[in-house]
């Protein structure tokens, strides 16, 4: 039976604030299981990577932190390539080794690495992973060419066909009248040049405006120049928005998934004088030198030759059968953006084949990331999600791995400006949120960590609780697991990731998000790494990482983020069982401090009462009266314990302790230390399960 009472300390402030834990059953916040809700993620790495990271030494250090269960990360779909999962397969085309590929789902030898292969039908300047690429539309050369994915047009997708879109930035406003559009095959017959109005790219006022003499019919393809008629005022965004598809393949093709979209081979925009033609956009094979190109979609069609040995991602077998999933079933992807529903099928028949148990399976990774519409991911959603039904109707299928529950939409005069509502709005369009078994997404709170980090921190309070109260207001279903599927300081590296801040920011993320309902939450940042400034100099050298890393990629000294987990999975929470998490907070007579506190009350398997605090003030400690008077242990991890040394890559921890730990206390209130993270679990009376 549920205990009715809230436990709290006497009312007279005899302490700086007191600590409050309702145990009633409106008090019941969550029931969670460390052992499947606390987890870690693995990602891509560039060549030579798997190899320095998993290592029996580095694996043993890893799982050493406690958390269990484990998401593969698929670099390869940030990096705008295809996933050969399994080095072994056959291409549709394979007396010239290209075409769409599929990898072998027969088990053979150990999968040890895997590769992401370019697309050379590529129309995004910048991608999300190594961006070394370029664009097809404006590298110069019209033996190349952009084409929209195939798999969007109705014979596959089974929806109503939507118009493929390029987009050139131009940089600074000007005005525009002319355009040259090179079109491949197919081109289209039906398609409107338009340009954007509006402040910036996320202006909620902005709209799209077809030239005076933008809008085509007839298209017959070649290379077509267009007097557009000016724009009404200067603009930096143009557009050329594809209604309609000639259905016409390349001399030769006798694939059918050629003749479906759109292809471009080069774009132009401009003005025209007396002088001639100027062109404002910048052509050149360089992802640096070109103007900044963003499409609809990407055919993943490639070529044996377009393999990129910096997009390695560690093999399915080395992953699940190395030791790195701690004895829990995993959550793997499956390539969607920029893959073939083929390939996701036979990925999922090899892991049945090998009888791994895999826990969910996760949907493309960061498509509200790479500018795409949400209502054309989810229509690849749908269509990997059918083909992969099909092979295990059983299987928890989700996602989209969202890089933020967060993410607006660009350039687009939708009122709902929400990636993640439109993509819900379009499932229950179609009746299909049921195919939605999890959401996931990415939690990085802090893009500028510059200046003060503990400045930042109380923010998270509010970001936590405003992307869950959205993504409930979009109709994200209840009833279904949300799963943070990464989750650290910053997606940019700095000194915040490497000190005292990020074991509180994890704290944090943990306590709360699981406070609020959520059901799993992966750590990023799980193998050894060295210190890394990769976003601004302000921002001093750190990185997302459990461990630092010897010049050989070995595990070396722990991070306070190591720490900090130690002491969630084995201090606060007991390793593994079902965990009650209650209502708690810390009341204070000064308005002052009860931001900086945080508290998270879980009563354990064994009955008892555990509490986790956080002080976010890096300058005071704060006495706490608790609201058990008896035996307790205590841990505490702060500054005592660790410093953090930043000089530049030679960056390092100084003072690099483990909590502090006293087993046996008689407390009725607990010291917290500056910018610290303190455990208290009561010794008795047991609370009963």
């Amino acid at each position: 039976m549920a205990l009715a009472l809230v436990l709290a300390a006497p009312a007279a402030w005899a302490a700086d604030g007191r600590i409050v834990v309702d145990l009633s059953p409106a008090g019941l916040r969550n029931v969670i299981r460390p052992e499947t809700a606390l987890g870690a993620g693995l990602d891509g790495a560039w060549r030579g990577g798997a190899d320095r990271v998993l290592t029996p030494g580095n694996v043993r250090a890893m799982t050493s932190a406690g958390l269990k269960p484990l998401t593969y990360r698929l670099r390869t779909e940030l990096g705008i390539a295809a996933w050969h999962w399994n080095p072994v397969g056959s291409w549709s085309d394979p007396v010239h080794a290209q075409g769409y590929w599929t990898s072998s789902d027969r088990p053979g030898a150990p999968i040890q690495l895997s590769f992401g292969y370019d697309l050379p039908r590529r129309g995004d300047t910048d991608d999300n992973a190594n961006n070394t690429g370029w664009s097809r539309l404006d590298d110069g050369d019209l033996s190349t060419f952009w084409k929209s994915d195939p798999y969007l047009d109705p014979a596959y997708a089974h929806a109503r066909q939507r118009p493929q879109w390029l987009v050139v930035e131009l940089g600074d406003p000007q005005v525009v009248d002319t355009a040259v559009i090179a079109w491949g095959e197919p081109y289209a017959t039906r398609y409107r040049v338009q340009y954007w109005i509006g402040a910036d790219e996320y202006d909620p006022a902005g709209r799209w405006a077809t030239f005076p003499h933008g809008a085509v019919r007839g298209g017959r393809g070649g290379i077509v120049r267009l007097d557009l008629g000016a724009s009404a005022v200067p603009t930096a965004f143009v557009r050329v928005i594809a209604d309609s598809g000639s259905r016409t393949a390349p001399a030769g093709s006798t694939d059918p998934r050629d003749r479906l979209g759109v292809a471009v081979r080069e774009v132009s925009f401009g003005r025209t004088d007396a002088s001639g033609f100027h062109d404002a956009v910048r052509h050149a094979a360089s992802h640096g030198r070109q103007s900044i190109a963003h499409v609809s979609s990407t055919d993943p069609w490639h070529r044996a030759i377009d393999r990129d040995p910096d997009l390695e991602q560690p093999g399915l077998d080395r992953v699940l059968a190395g030791g790195l999933t701690a004895g829990q079933p995993a959550m793997i992807p499956v390539g969607v953006l920029y893959d073939t529903p083929e390939n996701a099928a036979a990925e999922l028949r090899y892991l049945k084949a090998r009888r791994y148990p895999i826990s969910r399976v996760e949907l493309g990774e960061e498509p509200d990331g790479q500018y795409v519409d949400a209502e054309d991911y989810g229509a690849l959603y749908l269509e990997t999600y059918a083909a992969l039904r099909k092979i295990d109707p059983a299987a928890p299928l989700g996602g989209p791995s969202l890089q933020s529950g967060l993410s607006d939409t660009w350039l687009d005069p939708d009122p709902l400006r929400s990636w993640n509502g439109r993509f819900i709005r379009y499932l229950k369009a179609r009746g299909r949120l049921s195919a939605l078994g999890f959401w996931s997404f990415e939690h990085y709170p802090f893009d500028d960590i510059c200046g003060d980090p503990y400045a930042r921190l109380a923010q998270q309070d509010e970001l936590m609780a405003g992307l869950m109260a959205r993504a409930r207001r979009e109709g994200v279903p209840t009833r279904i697991p949300w799963i943070i599927s990464e989750y650290g300081f910053s997606a940019f590296s700095g000194r915040a990731e490497s000190e005292m801040p990020s074991a509180l920011l994890m704290a944090n993320i943990v306590g709360q998000f699981f406070d609020e309902g959520g059901d799993g939450a992966h750590l990023f940042g799980y193998q050894p790494n060295q210190p890394a400034n990769q976003h601004s100099a302000c921002a001093g050298w750190g990185n997302l990482m459990l461990l630092t890393a010897d010049a050989a990629g070995q595990a070396l000294q722990p991070t306070p983020t190591y720490y900090a987990a130690r002491l969630i999975t084995g201090a606060w929470l007991e390793p593994s069982g079902r965990h009650r998490l209650y209502a708690a907070r810390v009341e204070s007579g000064d308005a002052a401090t009860t931001p900086r506190l945080r508290v998270f009350a879980a009563v354990r398997p064994d009955g008892r009462l555990s509490l986790l605090i956080l002080n976010r003030d890096p300058s005071r400690a704060y006495r706490l009266a608790l609201p058990d008077t008896g035996d307790a242990e205590v841990w505490r991890y702060g500054a005592a314990q660790y410093e953090w040394i930043d000089d530049g890559p030679r960056s390092h921890p100084g003072r690099d302790d483990p909590p502090e730990h006293d087993a046996s206390a008689f407390l009725s209130e607990v010291e917290v230390p500056p910018a610290a993270l303190v455990v208290v679990v009561e010794g008795a009376p047991p609370h009963p399960l």
